[in-house]
This record gives C-alpha cells, structure tokens and sequence, in this order.
C-alpha cells in the first residue's frame, strides 16, 4: 500500500525538527517549554511564536544598511538605539481574565510601543483598582446571576456594583475633560485613556503605566462598554464632550509610518486586531514580524479568524515576514510566551528598556492647539 521514496528524490523534510516528546521525569519545567518545537501540533506553534517574538524583540536598525532615502540617522551608535515598533493589540477578556498583569508587566518595562484594545479592555483595567472579577463557572444560569445582580464573562464573575463604582469614578474626571475642552483641548480616545490612567494612580493598572511611560492607547470603539455607558450618561448630565477619531487615526497609522520595523502581537480577534494590522499597511511594508493567538477560524470569512497569509494579501504583513499564529486560548498561551520571550529579552537588556522614551503621539491636535494660543496642561 505504501510506496517507499526513492533514494536519488530528497523529501524535502531532511533537516526539519525531528518529532519527540520531552523527558518529564528528567527535564525542569522551563526546559520542557524550549523543547516545544518538537512535540508538534500547536505546541510546535507557540515555540515558534517564542523564536518569532525574540526575533521582534532583538531588531536594532543597525542591522540594516543605511538608506539615504529614509528618514532615520546614520551613525551605527545611535542606530544601535533603534528597534521594532511593537504593536500590541487584545481584546476585553483578555483583561477581564488574570492577563491584565501579564500585559501591565509589557507596558510597565516598555516592552511594547503601541496598545490597542476595546472599552472593555480599557474599564476592565480601572474597574480592577476598585473591585475584583471572581471565579465562577461557564454553567451557572443567567437569570440566577441577573437575579443577584452579578454578570458572567465565561467562567468569571463581575458584580454589578463594580460598574456602579466605575461610573461614580469616571463621571466627574469627563466634568474636567469637559472644562478643558471649553478652553480649547480636543479630546481623542487615547488622550482620555491617558488622562484616566494619570487619575488612577495606581501601579496594578496597565493604563497607569501607558501614561506614566507615554505610550499610546488607541481605542476605536471607546463607545462599545461601560466607558460608552458613562459618556452616554454625561451627555445628559453635562452635554457638549467631544471625543474626536480623528486625531487618534493620524496618530496610529503614523505609529508604523514613522517606524524602521514594524511588529503585532495580537491576542483575539475584532477590531483590536484589524487596526493594528491596518496601520501597518501605511508604511507601505506591512508588518516585518507578526503573532496572533486566538482559536477562531477563516471559514466564515470573518477578520478575526482570518490568518497572518489573508493579511499578507492585502499588503498589512510583509510578505516577506514569518508570521505564526497559535491555535489556543490566549489564558493559556500568553503568560508561557511572555515569560520565554518578553521576560528572559528584559532581564538581559534592562537598561535598553528602561531608557525607552515616547515622543508625543498627538502631533496633530497639539499643533492646532499651539496654533491657537492653548497652554493648559491637561495631564495635571
């Protein structure tokens, strides 16, 4: 039944990783995870994702030659300063679950460069500075939940009287912001999450730390959770807020414009992912590097199944990238990624981190306002 190869006709797989399992019983548990390659399947991808982020992670601009025609100093040192622009993008449940430590540890030590999510993923956070999610169970009935006033997130429980304490929190700060738009500030997504990460002051928050190390937040569905609950209310409390998408668009596209190397790590699907992967499309390359994690799937068509190759064909990863995306719940996948990539790359260039410093993303509304005379700080 089966046809042996001929001897003078290479299959093509002779120097591919050979299939074995780890020794349990002889190996620690960090080295099982460096022999992942091997077992296959979608532990095979996750090992791949751990090469594909160090990849990201160990770029400098002095590994390229010198182009006269871009915009990027040629002296080796200061090249040397220069890396991959990491765009990290992730849906609400991702905070909602035990991740939210995990990816204020990214913000926190300036791993990652750009943060995009949903409302969800930006109130999540500020909600877990004043109460905790639970642990409940997938099987537990809605209208008992309803019934005590408690909403369920997959296996995990948020009462109502969190959002009770969100919106006593959040409502007065949008007084401010409405204050300081009457003397002239334009608001945008990102701008609000610094400005509510600055309020916070809370170092278990992640968007404590974007605004603290100035890195942007970007949100293009702000509207679509409590936070759009709460601007909702305002709007009739106090009318006249504006948050402007515009201003938030010209900086994120120009988050991968301005960028030598352009990388996405992205967990789940949605909008969080397309609108890292759509501005990487502006600088004309698409994304160098490129990880998804998330179990959803192409055939119906939908953006958050689609793989890394879909992307390619629109122009948003380079073609000649070696994009992996992981099969698997992101719970499980992400903190084993993180600490075999992001953690062991940081405890070996501490000082390339730490010295990171973010210019003003808000290049746009901040020239109208210094056209027009406007000097109120806003992050006080």
């Amino acid at each position: 039944v089966f046809k042996p190869q001929s001897q003078d006709q290479p299959t093509g797989f002779e120097t591919a990783p050979v299939i074995k399992g780890p020794e349990v019983d002889t190996v620690t548990f960090d080295q099982m995870f460096d022999q992942y390659l091997n077992i296959g399947f979608q532990a095979s991808n996750l090992s791949a994702a751990i090469n594909e982020i160090k990849r990201m992670l160990s770029y400098r601009l002095s590994d390229d030659v010198y182009d006269p025609n871009r915009a990027f100093p040629e002296d080796p040192a200061e090249r040397a300063k220069i890396g991959c622009k990491i765009f990290l993008g992730y849906t609400s449940n991702m905070v909602s679950c035990g991740l939210r430590e995990v990816i204020r540890f990214l913000v926190q030590h300036k791993m990652v460069d750009v943060v995009v999510s949903t409302a969800g993923g930006i109130e999540e956070d500020f909600i877990k500075c004043m109460a905790p999610n639970y642990l409940g169970d997938f099987a537990l009935k809605g209208k008992d939940l309803r019934d005590k006033s408690l909403n369920r997130t997959g296996n995990l429980i948020v009462p109502n009287e969190n959002y009770c304490e969100f919106e006593d929190w959040v409502l007065p700060i949008l007084d401010e912001c409405l204050e300081l738009q009457h003397q002239g500030f334009h608001w945008t997504p990102s701008r609000l999450i610094w400005k509510l990460g600055q309020k916070i002051n809370n170092e278990d928050s992640i968007y404590y730390w974007a605004y603290k190390n100035q890195i942007p937040v970007f949100c293009p569905a702000i509207t679509d959770g409590s936070l759009g609950d709460c601007l909702y209310f305002h709007s009739f409390k106090k009318p006249g807020l504006i948050i402007d998408v515009v201003g938030d668009i010209r900086a994120m596209n120009n988050q991968s414009v301005k960028s030598c190397k352009n990388g996405c790590l992205i967990l789940g699907g949605g909008v969080s992912k397309h609108h890292c992967l759509n501005a990487c499309l502006f600088n004309g390359l698409g994304a160098d590097f490129a990880v998804y994690i998330n179990t959803a799937q192409e055939f119906d068509g939908c953006d958050s199944g689609a793989r890394p190759d879909e992307a390619i064909s629109w122009g948003k990863i380079s073609y000649l990238a070696k994009p992996v995306k992981v099969y698997c719940d992101a719970s499980i996948a992400f903190p084993i990624i993180v600490k075999k990539s992001f953690v062991e790359v940081y405890e070996k260039n501490k000082e390339f981190y730490d010295s990171k410093v973010y210019g003003n993303p808000h290049e746009y509304f901040q020239q109208l306002e210094d056209d027009f005379g406007y000097k109120v700080k806003w992050l006080e």
